[in-house]
């Protein structure tokens, strides 16, 4: 019989045993005794300190997008706990697979507002796929296997079981089971036939079908099935902000990108295709502009393995729930092999009107500032094929996100749906320790980077090979576009007076630059890049640029504007 052993101890075997190889926290009084096992087992799981809490699980994000695992993070109560939440929210929202886990006061303290106590459940339930509070040693292994496998099945999310201090010093037998299943907890549906005949049927018939892709390919791993699909059925596909890298953009079906600054003609003729057929995606509320006029000529074909998203924004004439590996491959079987000239031509004229009036002027810029777009062009041109572009929130995000090339998948991570500040660095910084000897490109705004600009700390301590270029406008660009378009330039606390970014940097003991001037521009992306450690690239760039194409807040996918 095997020995007892503290379930602080428990904890760590547990998370050993899932596989977690790599965890990111902060310590504090609750969570001690954990922190005090780890030092126990510094040669099975690596730990990360991070800076911040919020540094921490926007680190795991980043390792579990990248790397497809569950990302783990550690915290103490109170403070600790609730500087999760951001993260929390973020991964739940955008489907990424997490497990946190925070100290709690002692059981018998609870309900007396304890010193760093604070309601964990109560405060994290909206923001998790599954929250616990485990209160005695022998429910420990036990929640956390089920928090695994809640976190990584089905659509993935964010999972946090929170332990109380007398649970983690108690002694108890090492319980741990792996978790496959549990009642009441569906992961895997069969794909109905009924309704995939009737989805290829209408595919079939169709004059002008078009295929949305998001993230949901990824999540998949159905990035293969989807280009099969495509071969096939010739069908032009655009992808959105998460969806970008399941399908090279080289491809001959791929049209480009969608939503409130997308591509111009993938979203003006989402009001023209006759079958709209979206895979892996939820409609959000940024691609579909005004609902009551989106898409309305179009029968919609949803492929989708959450029941909660078919029909929740736009209905469905067929839907197809299951995991779209599965539902993509059957429907490749049954459909014809067709192509789409005269509907395809439509896009790339399109194409050439947004190049003609926004990419040029982007890319290849005659103005005296450096734009946003030119950096990433220059990215492009000497990046790996399998670099990871990490990106901010704000017009840095957007640009970045139009214009970076993507080749293969799981290159891109950002904040999607919560849209959260803050979020690049640590991510990136979570990517990066993923694997050591990908490129990962930081892209992050003066605003942004200020917000958790303490992880340079962390990637100084880890000696983490991150790529940073800040795209410095001293201004929140994106707020400061609304204000210019649409409250009369009433820039109202949106001008940034900003730090020595480059003494800070080096502060961190971080190779830096700072270019202003278009002719140091390809020579400064070049050293940063082939330079061997993190690195530092401050980029001065044009003021008051603006993000085009543009889908307004309230307005149709067909008002998108090009000026």
């Amino acid at each position: 019989m095997e020995t007892k052993m503290r379930g602080a101890d428990i904890v760590v075997r547990s998370l050993i045993a899932e596989q977690a190889e790599l965890i990111f926290g902060y310590p504090g009084g609750a969570i001690m005794p954990v922190y005090d096992a780890l030092y126990d087992y510094h040669d099975q799981i690596k730990h990360v300190l991070t800076r911040h809490e919020q540094g921490a699980i926007h680190a795991a994000q980043g390792y579990a997008r990248i790397s497809g695992k569950v990302g783990v993070c550690l915290a103490t109560s109170g403070p600790g706990a609730t500087n999760l939440i951001t993260g929390l929210a973020d991964a739940q929202i955008d489907s990424t697979p997490l497990v946190c886990i925070t100290g709690q006061v002692a059981a018998h303290l609870l309900g007396t507002d304890a010193f760093q106590e604070t309601d964990m459940m109560g405060i994290s339930m909206p923001a998790t796929k599954w929250n616990i509070q485990v209160r005695h040693v022998e429910d420990i292994a036990p929640a956390i296997a089920k928090g695994f496998f809640i976190a990584r099945s089905g659509r993935p999310g964010a999972v946090l079981i929170d332990i109380t201090k007398n649970a983690q010093v108690d002694f108890g037998e090492f319980n741990y089971q792996p978790c496959q299943e549990f009642r009441s907890y569906v992961t895997k549906r069969p794909i109905s036939v009924p309704a995939l005949q009737e989805a290829a049927a209408l595919i079939n018939s169709a004059s002008r079908p078009y295929v949305l892709f998001g993230q949901g390919v990824i999540l998949g791993k159905a990035e293969g099935e989807l280009k099969d699909f495509l071969d096939k059925s010739g069908i032009p596909a655009a992808s959105t902000l998460l969806g970008s890298g399941a399908l090279s953009e080289d491809h001959p079906s791929y049209v480009g990108k969608l939503g409130m600054h997308g591509n111009y003609a993938p979203n003006l003729l989402t009001n023209q295709c006759d079958v709209l057929i979206a895979v892996g995606m939820r409609f959000d509320d940024r691609v579909t502009g005004d609902l009551s006029r989106y898409a309305k000529q179009a029968k919609i074909i949803h492929l989708e393995l959450d029941p909660a998203e078919i029909n929740k924004n736009v209905k469905a004439t067929v839907a197809v729930l299951g995991n779209c590996k599965d539902s993509l491959t059957q429907l490749t079987a049954v459909i014809s092999a067709k192509t789409y000239p005269d509907w395809m031509a439509k896009f790339r004229t399109l194409e050439l009107q947004e190049k003609e009036a926004v990419v040029q002027h982007d890319l290849t810029p005659t103005k005296v500032g450096l734009t946003m777009g030119e950096v990433i062009h220059i990215i492009n041109r000497y990046k790996a094929d399998d670099a990871v572009l990490v990106t901010d929130v704000g017009q840095h995000q957007m640009i970045a996100w139009r214009y970076y090339n993507y080749k293969k998948t799981r290159t891109q991570v950002t904040s999607g749906g919560l849209g959260t500040m803050g979020f690049a660095l640590p991510a990136a910084l979570g990517a990066q320790l993923h694997d050591y000897s990908r490129q990962v490109i930081c892209v992050v705004g003066d605003g942004g980077i200020q917000m958790t600009i303490q992880e340079l700390g962390t990637i100084m301590q880890t000696k983490a090979p991150v790529k940073i270029v800040l795209l410095n406008n001293n201004y929140l660009g994106m707020v400061r576009q609304w204000q210019q378009m649409f409250f009369d330039k009433r820039y109202s606390f949106t001008e940034l007076d900003n730090p020595d970014f480059i003494k800070l940097a080096e502060a961190y003991g971080i190779k830096a630059q700072k270019v202003g001037e278009r002719g140091d521009l390809q020579e400064a992306i070049e050293d940063m890049l082939i330079h061997d450690g993190p690195y530092f690239l401050e980029v001065v760039v044009e003021k008051e640029d603006n993000v085009f194409p543009m889908i307004a807040t309230g307005c149709s996918v067909e008002e998108v504007r090009l000026h």
